[in-house]
């Protein structure tokens, strides 16, 4: 089947399903709802079969769903409608949620039903993001599938949303407003925390901290501690801030204060000198360390996968510490994201942003130093959540590179107008060969978990939820701790780094990467500064890249204007 895939951005969710219904044998291109006129001509030029919304915040144009099977997978179970669907599953502590496809028709969100999926919430209250990226994700993709298959059924019919069917449990909500986000820090802990988590990664919880207007994300509870009144800054860890509650605390990790101009960045970095006396505290961390079987984890969980300067080093430092144990085995682990590279946001917002870049790829180029200079143990990257970037060149610095099987990769840094560094010049042709390496570079599209297994940029995919799949990886690494061939695996790796430093240096792929970087960040060649800015400000896209709309391509019609383009 022709299938356009109309969407608000080209988010994972979004990359997911591209590949999946790929995968299950349709020709699939992808518009961005730039404006109602970009969608029609789109249809206009894709004809598609089927017109599928994996995440759509925009309404669709009657013109598209009178002419066109229209299908918008809604983030609710059957019967619930309205534009803030998750954030009210959160807020009001939902034990049960799901994922329902339905069609396009003039109401919004009350369409006909093509399928639906269930799945249980956590008692303690999920972040925003956590919940979207995971079970939601999940659900979204087997839908997306689903409905594909049904489209070619001639005698397939949706039902009609009925409220009186016990299947549909769900109901109009309205969206929520500032003062739905809003929050004092007198309030109890459990209440702080399920209302900044129901916003997070956006908009964010509403409240004044220090005496500034600020949005709150990336919260935890913290420990209990005597005295202090709410909205007090009690101490400082690794970047966050703990606050007092009305009956406890809470670690903050990432602030944005209300302004013009300003952007998410660590809580301590956001609120500056005003904490800068306040003291440290342990009990908060990013990094982890971990032994169990003569295998060490290193665990690291960093908001939305970005590595800033600081956080580098300390990860650079935790690899350090692991390589000198007396383990067999270190596993690399990262968290809810794995990685994606360099910290666009604290960059953009540093004083000389050019110079912050700098800084901030050359200390996650320590970071990848230490993976591949770990040759007294054998190295297994675990990749729980996707990754981009530098952050996928990272993780195959490893002997072994295990992801999950709902993982998106993006291992190009084009879209960004950077060349990359990370060493990924030696790692990812050591995996994929020459050719392969610039194509993935250079085409700068995602890929599945399952493909990065058949291309060899991965070794293993592994179902699961995230505590399974990291569960199963250990058990894995405890495998090779254990394994009569050790030695000889040991050896070999050792062997072959030692014949690739013969042909070719580690710094002679530094140095060339780092040159190339150079003119990408302080001459700007390529866009770095307005890529960088569009994406921490949240620029809204002016017209679908061609690489995602061969339907646009080949009509030679531009997404913006539909005006005839030419391709160099």
């Amino acid at each position: 089947m022709r299938i356009l895939l109309l969407c608000s951005s080209f988010n994972g969710l979004t990359q997911r399903c591209w590949m999946e219904l790929r995968r299950a044998g349709h020709d699939v291109s992808v518009e961005l709802a730039v404006s109602e006129a970009a969608m029609v001509e789109a249809a206009a030029l894709a004809k598609p079969d089927l017109i599928l919304c994996p995440f759509l915040k925009e309404r669709v144009p009657e013109a598209l769903w009178r002419a066109h099977r229209t299908v918008i997978i809604h983030p609710g179970p059957p019967g619930d409608r309205g534009p803030s669907s998750l954030d009210w599953a959160i807020a009001e502590g939902e034990r049960e949620w799901g994922v329902t496809a339905l069609q396009a028709v003039e109401e919004m969100d009350a369409g006909p039903i093509w399928g639906y999926r269930l799945f249980g919430v956590p008692a303690e209250a999920p972040r925003k993001s956590a919940l979207y990226n995971g079970p939601v994700a999940d659900a979204a993709v087997e839908l997306a599938v689903e409905v594909a298959a049904k489209a070619g059924q001639a005698a397939f019919a949706p039902v009609p949303l009925d409220y009186r069917s016990p299947e549909v449990r769900g109901r109009l909500r309205r969206a929520m407003r500032h003062a739905d986000r809003e929050f004092s820090w007198a309030e109890p802990t459990e209440q702080i925390l399920r209302r900044v988590r129901a916003a997070d990664g956006s908009p964010g919880g509403r409240t004044v901290l220090c005496g500034m207007p600020v949005r709150v994300f990336d919260v935890h509870r913290g420990p209990e501690l005597a005295g202090g009144a709410p909205g007090v800054v009690a101490a400082r860890r690794e970047g966050a801030v703990l606050v007092h509650t009305g009956d406890g605390t809470v670690w903050v990790g990432h602030l944005r204060v209300e302004g013009p101009g300003e952007v998410k960045l660590p809580a301590a970095m956001a609120l500056g000198e005003v904490v800068a006396g306040v003291p440290e505290r342990s009990g908060y961390s990013e990094i982890t360390y971990d032994r169990s079987q003569g295998v060490g984890v290193v665990s690291f969980d960093f908001y939305n996968g970005a590595m800033s300067t600081e956080q580098c080093r300390r990860l650079a430092s935790a690899l350090r510490y692991a390589a000198t144990q007396d383990t067999r085995v270190l596993v690399v682990r990262g968290g809810e994201v794995f990685s994606n590279g360099i910290h666009l946001n604290v960059i953009e917002a540093s004083r000389r942003p050019e110079l912050e870049a700098w800084m901030n790829i050359n200390a996650i180029n320590a970071v990848c130093r230490e993976i591949l200079d770990c040759t007294g143990q054998l190295v297994v990257t675990s990749m729980a959540g996707n990754a981009g970037a530098g952050g996928v060149m990272m993780g195959l610095g490893a002997d072994r590179v295990v992801v999950r099987e709902s993982v998106v990769l993006n291992p190009h840094y084009r879209t960004m107008g950077l060349f990359g560094s990370e060493y990924w010049t030696y790692v990812l042709p050591r995996r994929v060969g020459a050719e392969q390496a610039l194509r993935l570079t250079g085409e700068a599209l995602p890929i599945s978990a399952a493909q990065a297994v058949e291309l060899g940029l991965a070794d293993k995919a592994l179902a699961g939820p995230r505590m399974e799949f990291e569960r199963r990886v250990l058990e894995y690494a405890e495998r090779l701790a254990a394994d009569p061939g050790y030695d000889r695996l040991l050896a070999a790796r050792r062997q072959a780094r030692e014949a690739d430093v013969r042909r070719r240096p580690l710094d002679a792929y530094r140095a060339e990467e780092l040159a190339e970087m150079s003119r990408d960040m302080f001459d700007d060649r390529n866009g770095f500064r307005e890529a960088r800015r569009a994406f921490v400000h949240k620029v809204a896209a002016q017209a679908t890249p061609e690489h995602l709309a061969p339907h646009r391509e080949l009509s030679g019609a531009s997404a913006a204007t539909g005006v005839a383009t030419s391709h160099m």
